[in-house]
């Protein structure tokens, strides 16, 4: 069995302390109520100070948890409330559609896949939650680089790699693409980043009108579309699966 990391054990423990009791604790309460040695406790202080998991008091001297921590919190409730409140609406949209479902969210210059419902179907699938997926091909990518400033900026900066003949890569071409996808309301991805398949996605907004993820299906293209064509049916239940949604959160003017 692999030994856990005394430091990491250390640190962990420290924060755990900071959480509870009172709002700012001293060096030598913290050391003496860990049972550390004052100079081990202030190193891994200084450690979780320098990444901001923990901040000290310049009048006092006293540390109590950092804003980094709490913003690491708050992506957790808000993704975890996303695919929440995206459970039901996601299971009717699987049914009605007949293709797979999925709910993304923007991570670390990519889309992170945090629900996925398969395609009601008896045919062999893979779970994809956890899965990354590029911002400038999918569906779910481009929806989330049209409506969230954060995700703009990152897709425009990062190198769009051509995954097939379709892809738009360059820049003035992938304005444009997210320049209709505001003005549609939903995204397409029609054999942009896999050969043989297609997809369509819509931003979810929470009460603050914020983007706060995507939900999109993905199908063989000869289901999805239509003599050249997205069927308008399949776009109209992801537009209405992420209005209900959004709605769910508390986005009044879904």
């Amino acid at each position: 069995m692999a030994k856990n990391i005394q430091s990491l054990e250390r640190a962990a423990a420290m924060l755990r302390l900071l959480a509870g009791g009172e709002r700012r604790l001293g060096l030598s309460d913290i050391a003496s109520s860990l049972g550390l040695a004052k100079g081990t406790a202030h190193g891994i202080l200084r450690t979780l100070q320098q990444e901001g998991f923990v901040e000290q008091d310049a009048a006092s001297g006293r540390y109590q948890l950092g804003a980094e921590l709490l913003r690491l919190g708050t992506t957790y409730l808000d993704v975890h409330e996303l695919r929440a409140r995206a459970l039901v609406w996601t299971d009717d949209l699987a049914r009605s559609s007949g293709e797979s479902v999925y709910l993304g969210v923007l991570h670390q210059q990519g889309v992170l896949i945090v629900h996925h419902v398969f395609r009601p179907d008896d045919s062999r699938q893979v779970l994809e939650v956890g899965a990354m997926q590029p911002l400038h091909s999918t569906a779910l990518g481009k929806v989330l680089s049209a409506y969230d400033p954060v995700a703009h900026s990152e897709v425009m900066e990062a190198e769009r790699k051509a995954f097939t003949s379709r892809t738009v890569s360059d820049s003035d071409g992938f304005e444009s693409v997210l320049d209709l996808t505001r003005a549609r309301g939903y995204a397409a991805d029609v054999e942009e980043t896999w050969e043989g398949v297609a997809s369509i996605a819509a931003p979810i907004h929470d009460r603050r009108r914020m983007p706060v993820g995507a939900v999109g299906i993905t199908g063989a293209v000869e289901r999805v579309c239509l003599d050249g064509q997205l069927r308008h049916e399949l776009i109209a239940a992801v537009r209405d699966c992420a209005r209900a949604v959004s709605r769910d959160l508390g986005a009044s003017r879904f």
